[in-house]
């Protein structure tokens, strides 16, 4: 299946629908609203990447979509749409049936990802559990992946332990499995964050290839904005729980609408021209996600806030054809709400 152009218009139904989502977690201080009225989709054969920093919301959203959530999680609002079904109101047993085979998640640390006492083979067939099909015939298929992803001589390695391996080859690993059951939508929660640069380049390429090749989609979890640029057709920056802007890669890296998006290019270490020891920050400090909040949650950061920030929370704003974002000053520049 070939990859769906993004200059073309999103498919009137998306593969993953996002609608409005809000996620508490109990603490004994109180709710903690770790995401507030997120909405977002994510088209078929398309890569969505999200984008924010460590704390904005990022991973929780990964990890609401898969169902893998703690006890003191508890969904408040929104609904989570794929293929046409909402996995907010699905059964247990038909959620399950769901998790590899049409939803697949590669996780963010190569290391513990695997089982440590059990072989590759073993991991690998035991995935395969939705396929009616021989042990051997599914050990071929595992063979093959490994092959498809650069372990070098399969056959006899994937006899070894994860401790045989690398970093970088248990990511391969873990990519492998994820995509030996050919999903429609593979989840990667920050998949080269603990690798070093050279791998972080070779797994990108080998994500786009393999992506390509499957024709599935991946919603693509990085604080790392060359990645996101290098793989991502669309993108969601992220702040505080929010989705303060999305839209198109190019249009999102080359126009950005909202002044955190601005700020989070401007710390980007790839645009950087002079030398300098001194990298670049958003002033400030992530606010506590506490209670409930009024106005614009980037207002205590943002160099631009004006009194309307302070009570009243921003609507979406269309920035071009297709990317929006939340801010009062786009209302100012007469841009046309979403």
């Amino acid at each position: 299946m070939r990859r769906e152009d993004p200059t073309l218009p999103m498919s009137a139904h998306p593969l993953l629908e996002v609608r409005n989502l809000s996620l508490d977690f109990g603490s004994p201080r109180g709710r903690v609203r770790a995401l507030r009225n997120v909405s977002l989709d994510v088209p078929p054969g398309q890569v969505v990447g999200i984008v924010g920093e460590s704390g904005s919301g990022k991973s929780t959203l990964a990890y609401t979509v898969m169902g893998l959530l703690p006890e003191n999680a508890q969904v408040t609002a929104g609904s989570i749409v794929f293929e046409r079904r909402n996995l907010l109101t699905l059964t247990a047993q038909a959620r399950r049936s769901l998790m590899g085979d049409r939803l697949s998640m590669i996780f963010q640390d190569p290391m513990t990802a695997l089982n440590p006492v059990r072989t590759i083979e073993s991991q690998m067939i035991d995935i395969q559990h939705h396929e009616y099909s021989s042990r051997s015939a599914k050990r071929s298929h595992a063979v093959d992946m490994l092959k498809r992803v650069g372990i070098p001589d399969p056959q006899s390695r994937i006899g070894n332990y994860p401790h045989q391996f690398s970093g970088g080859m248990r990511q391969r690993i873990c990519i492998a499995m994820a995509l030996l059951v050919r999903p429609a939508l593979l989840i990667a929660d920050e998949p080269t964050t603990a690798l070093d640069a050279t791998l972080e380049v070779q797994i990108i390429h080998l994500l786009k290839d393999l992506q390509r090749e499957i024709g599935c989609s991946i919603l693509f979890v990085s604080h790392h904005l060359g990645v996101v640029a290098e793989l991502c057709d669309r993108v969601a920056v992220m702040y505080a729980g929010e989705v303060v802007e999305q839209g198109g890669a190019r249009d999102i890296f080359h126009r950005p609408g909202h002044p955190y998006t601005r700020a989070l290019l401007e710390c980007d270490p790839g645009r950087i021209k002079q030398r300098t020891r001194n990298l670049p920050t958003i002033p400030g400090e992530v606010p506590s996600l506490l209670g409930t909040k009024k106005g614009c949650i980037f207002r205590p950061r943002c160099p631009h806030a004006f009194d309307r920030c302070v009570h009243e929370t921003p609507g979406e704003y269309r920035v071009a054809a297709d990317q929006v974002a939340r801010c009062h000053l786009l209302d100012r520049a007469g841009m046309v709400a979403a």
